[in-house]
């Protein structure tokens, strides 16, 4: 049996695309491996504390956050530090549900990354996730494509790709749906039909994606 590791970021439960693109993956996944477990964690609605990364990186330097605001028990950000390596390390295989927030991540996805990186091992060691999938869902509320006018100003899937691809080396799938904000925003309605035609390509990838990494794990495990 293998496990797959869902991580949710979007604030948003009703209407979240990245969830329902996620949701799109994980089904295909359950469906060609019913056998397999998916472990949760839901950094938009139960976001890391933000002091946890300054607490273990002062620590790691013998110092202690200036402010101490930013400052939590060690002993308390080494044990959620812990949990999050075990957590990923025992996973077959990622899921990460990610929306574009003011053109990058969110704080609660860049304090899970960051205490990540904290563990050498996992990007600079031994690198237990080589060769592992992953499959990213995002959501972005505009277009960022080659000749739209923000083409550049995605910040988010790059750096994820460089994180997950590059330093874990993980293998990466990506569904992504753009123009999402189209059917709520005035002066997007034009691009309503856009949006539309987007999503439901991004949602055929992930079916596809979910699809393929559960096929990879049935052999790998066979």
């Amino acid at each position: 049996m293998s496990t797959l590791l869902r991580v949710d970021a979007s604030i948003r439960l009703d209407g979240s695309v990245s969830r329902a693109l996620a949701d799109s993956a994980e089904a295909a996944w359950k469906a060609e491996h019913p056998d397999g477990a998916v472990v949760r964690r839901d950094l938009g609605q139960h976001p890391l504390p933000a002091t946890v990364w300054p607490t273990l990186a002062a620590a790691q330097v013998g110092q202690q956050p200036v402010a101490e605001a930013d400052r939590m028990p060690l002993a308390d950000a080494e044990a959620i530090a812990k949990g999050l390596s075990a957590e990923i390390t025992a996973a077959d295989a990622v899921l990460l549900a990610v929306p574009l927030y003011n053109y990058g991540i969110a704080q609660n996805v860049k304090t899970w990354i960051d205490t990540l990186l904290l563990d050498r091992e996992l990007g600079f060691g031994s690198r237990p996730l080589a060769g592992r999938p992953a499959i990213f869902a995002i959501a972005r509320g505009g277009g960022y494509g080659p000749e739209s006018p923000k083409h550049g100003w995605d910040h988010a899937t790059p750096y994820l790709e460089r994180i997950f691809g590059d330093v874990f080396g993980m293998n990466i799938r990506t569904a992504a749906a753009e123009l999402t904000l189209a059917p709520v925003t005035p002066g997007m309605e034009e691009l309503i039909d856009a949006s539309k035609e987007s999503e439901t390509e991004a949602h055929e990838h992930a079916e596809k994606h979910g699809v393929v990494v559960a096929q990879e794990l049935i052999g790998r495990v066979a």
